[in-house]
């Protein structure tokens, strides 16, 4: 039988530095995980853009574990690593919970790898002050209402009560607190029907708005607005029985953030809306491009602000983004898109453009005592 031991992924300079076989073996497993899981590789990662994120740990403590198969030469092999745990330590908000994912090479799984992966992980958790843990869980399809399921806290989504994700967490007492809903886009779109429906949603919204673009790097002028919009999402996106508190964004934050993008290769496409009466954002939505994938982008934040909300705001800042990105990135072929359940005002946006359910996720949320 296979033996193992757990060791945290070493922050290297750069992807090719000796040491970072380890974080070789953790891209690997992760992507492993991740192709079982959705049946695709839309969420592949590469081992520079992990590394990137791992460089810049201000705003969150970011530990991640591998579990290496035994060698008696500690050979610097990445296919020795047969599972990873990535955990992140919110270290100026939130600072009571912290978030676990684990994941276990598909053929090495059912040997207790997860297990020493988790109980690692909420070590460093615990180690850390934190009173509360979130994991997820992913599905390719949300089952329906009926035996065998299990429904958040909010009543809305479910999922499968005998998967392995929902299985393992509720086993070590996790409840489910919200499902959210993936969806994916599929372009070309009809253009004349994108047109149509930005168009009535711009007469909708009226001439007291109007729309601003950048690409990856917010323009001064709007850095101090654009900061507020990401306070806000976590205050006026729905976040089920989660226990989160505000995470507050500042222009600092964000210049951070955007020096971490750049390392990782990522490209953001933001598009909102001014509310021109104030000269301040009202709403944005924003694209984000991967490195190693040309056919899919990942639908990153939309938000409107409570206080403009009415407006159709929603419906002109997507239909105006999908336009752009047909017209910048003419390659993508697949938009891929999360939005909890219970949020039925971005879904029926979703719907009404054209966006097909293509599984979830159930967030889950533990108490430590």
């Amino acid at each position: 039988m296979t033996t193992w031991s757990i060791r945290e992924v070493p922050v290297s300079e750069t992807a090719d530095a000796p040491e970072a076989w380890l974080l070789h073996g953790y891209t690997g497993a992760m992507n492993d995980a991740l192709l079982h899981a959705w049946g695709n590789r839309d969420f592949e990662r590469t081992a520079t853009e992990i590394l990137g994120s791992m460089h810049d740990q201000k705003y969150d403590r970011k530990p991640r574990l591998v579990a290496v198969a035994d060698d008696a030469h500690d050979t610097p092999d990445p296919d020795r690593v047969l599972g990873y745990a990535m955990i992140n330590l919110p270290q100026q908000d939130n600072t009571h919970t912290g978030h676990v994912e684990v994941g276990v090479r598909p053929a090495h799984r059912g040997q207790g790898v997860g297990s020493s992966l988790f109980d690692a992980s909420l070590a460093l958790v615990r180690d850390a002050g934190r009173t509360q843990v979130t994991a997820s869980t992913d599905q390719q399809v949300e089952p329906p209402e009926g035996p065998g399921t299990l429904a958040a806290t909010t009543g809305a989504g479910r999922v499968a009560i005998d998967a392995d994700g929902p299985r393992f967490l509720r086993k070590r007492g996790f409840a489910l607190e919200q499902v959210e809903r993936y969806s994916v886009f599929d372009l070309p779109f009809d253009p004349e029907l994108m047109a149509k429906q930005r168009a009535e949603a711009e007469a909708h919204a009226g001439p007291d708005y109007r729309l601003v673009t950048w690409q990856s790097h917010v323009p001064d002028e709007w850095i101090d607005s654009y900061a507020l919009l990401n306070t806000r999402m976590s205050t006026d996106a729905p976040l089920g029985g989660l226990d989160l508190e505000e995470d507050v964004w500042d222009a600092e934050r964000i210049r951070t953030y955007e020096k971490q993008y750049d390392e990782r290769g990522l490209e953001l496409l933001v598009l909102a809306a001014e509310h021109v009466p104030t000269h301040s954002l009202a709403a944005f939505t924003c694209f984000m491009a991967v490195p190693n994938r040309d056919e899919f982008v990942h639908q990153d934040d939309t938000l409107v602000l409570r206080e403009h909300r009415g407006k159709r705001l929603g419906m002109l800042v997507k239909t105006a983004n999908l336009q752009r990105l047909a017209a910048e990135r003419p390659t993508v072929r697949r938009v891929g898109t999360w939005n909890a359940e219970e949020n039925s005002y971005m879904l029926g946006i979703n719907v009404a453009l054209g966006f097909r359910p293509a599984g979830g996720s159930g967030e889950w949320q533990l108490k430590l005592s």
